[in-house]
Order: structure tokens, then sequence, then C-alpha cells
């Protein structure tokens, strides 16, 4: 890799909670600078033939990638998947299930904010929504932000739809064992997204990766648009203890709502394994570079 390397492996698209298309995605990547990209909606990779196209046009190397919803420890967590075969049935079956299950949470997530005074929430939220499969959280928090009721998202956040607040519907999501086989058989790396936001305790979290590790693990997100500094460096060394390789993402919904722009992170600290060198072999090269 050249100097210039910059990978951008964790963002969102309209595809699921983002609020810019696949290409507007991919010429934002590349005015910031990025050379590496991936596409990793949540639990969805419709978008992900119109982002390699887009890729391709904009001199961009890409990798496939899919944000998978995964139940631990009575804890959503997130495995990104990355340069799996996306036409693979078993990934797709499974991500499907996933979807399906949104709708029913969705609507008892408007019936809660209805009882504390906030009508036609849902109907609200799924005027943000592409595919009304893929309604979440973020759509809802979009809705109250226009509506006035809040300031912003990390206002919603605080008050709504979060554990011990209006709004908030727990949900049985894939487990971690089958998020991490469905990536693997479709020639995948899994990669457990922004590990700090979890708030895990130590025991917790090291019996997390250790659980993912056992069942075929390779990678962990050490720089992240959800990471403070101080958590690169955490995160990089926990990798290497459990022989993982580290990955990097800004985790960009929006230019509204982002902490971090695409391409805005620092470079992984030196010395590690990283995710490009597992998948050299899986990336997608553009035209201008594949030689």
């Amino acid at each position: 890799m050249s100097d210039t390397f910059c990978a951008d492996l964790h963002c969102h698209s309209t595809f699921s909670d983002g609020t810019l298309s696949p290409t507007a995605l991919a010429q934002r990547a590349q005015r910031s600078g990025v050379t590496l990209w991936a596409l990793t909606d949540h639990d969805e990779t419709a978008g992900l033939a119109e982002a390699q196209m887009a890729a391709n046009a904009q001199g961009l190397d890409f990798l496939t990638g899919v944000e998978i919803s995964v139940s631990f420890a009575n804890t959503t967590v997130h495995i990104v998947g990355l340069g799996f075969d996306a036409q693979d049935r078993q990934l797709l079956e499974g991500l499907s299930s996933l979807r399906n299950s949104r709708g029913p949470r969705a609507q008892e997530m408007g019936r809660q904010l209805e009882a504390v005074g906030i009508a036609h929430a849902y109907e609200g939220a799924l005027k943000y929504v592409g595919n009304p499969a893929l309604i979440s959280r973020t759509h809802f928090a979009r809705h109250l932000v226009e509506a006035g009721i809040c300031k912003d998202t990390y206002e919603v956040f605080r008050n709504y739809l979060v554990e011990g607040k209006p709004g908030f519907v727990p949900q049985r999501w894939a487990t971690l064992e089958e998020a991490v086989r469905w990536i693997s058989a479709a020639q995948g790396v899994a990669v457990i997204a922004h590990p700090a936001r979890y708030g895990f305790t130590a025991n917790e979290e090291y019996a997390f990766f250790s659980s993912f590790k056992a069942y075929g693990g390779q990678a962990v997100e050490a720089v992240t648009g959800s990471h403070a500094p101080h958590e690169y460096l955490h995160y990089a060394d926990l990798a290497k203890e459990f022989g993982f390789a580290i990955s990097r993402g800004s985790d960009f919904h929006s230019p509204q709502e982002s902490k971090m722009d695409l391409g805005a992170l620092p470079s992984d600290p030196a010395g590690y394994v990283c995710i490009h060198e597992l998948l050299a072999h899986r990336i997608h090269k553009a035209p201008s570079r594949s030689t």
C-alpha cells in the first residue's frame, strides 16, 4: 500500500439508516481521500451493487460489507462482515430473517411513544425509510427532531428509545454464532464493531471476545468514529492478544448527525495486522488502481 492509502470500512446509506445514497457516499469518500471503501448497511446488502459501481467510477478499491445486529449477554452488539460473497444464500436468508423482525418492533415503539403523548411516531419514522423492513431507532429519532420534540438525535437517545426510556423495545437479533457463521460461510471476515460502545465490564468484554474467537471471528474495529483516541490503542492491543486483525471505519451515517466524516479517521497504530491484509484477495480493485 502507498503512503496515501486510507481505508474507511464502516458506513451506512439510504438502504439502511444513512441519509446519502451509495453513489453519494462513494463520491464523498473519494473527495475525503479514501482509497479503500466498504458500505456496511444494517442487516442489508441491497446497496452493494450500486456501491461497487460507484466505487469503480470514483477510482476506489471496494470491499463488500454489512453490519449484523446481534444479541449477546442481553446486549445488542454489532458484527461487521467484510469481503464476503454478496450472493451467498445462507447469508442472505439470515439477513432477511432479521429484517422481517424489525416491523413489529417498530410498531410497538410507536405505541409506546404515543402513550407518552407523541402521536404518529411510527408513521413519521416511515418517511425516512427507503425500505420499511429496515425501520430502526434512527428513523424514529429523525422524526422526533423534525417534530421539534428534541433538538438533535443525541438528545433523542438521551430521553427516548433507550432502555428505561419511552419507546425502548428490546429485540432478539441473531446470535453471535449465527452472525459469524453467515459471514464466514460467505468467505468474508467477521469484525467486532465499535466495542467500546457496549459498556461491558472487563470480564464481560473478555467473554465476548473469547466467544467471538471461538466461533471464527477474525478482527475488531480499533480506530472508529465511536471510539475516543485513547481507545484506539486499547482495542488494537486487545486485538493482538486474541490474534485478531484490526479494522477501521467512521461509522458515517449523515453529514448532519455523524461524529466522524468519511476519511477523517487518524491512521491505525503501527505494528498491528490490519484487516486489508487478510482480505487482499477479496478487494474489488478500481480499474485505475488495478495495475
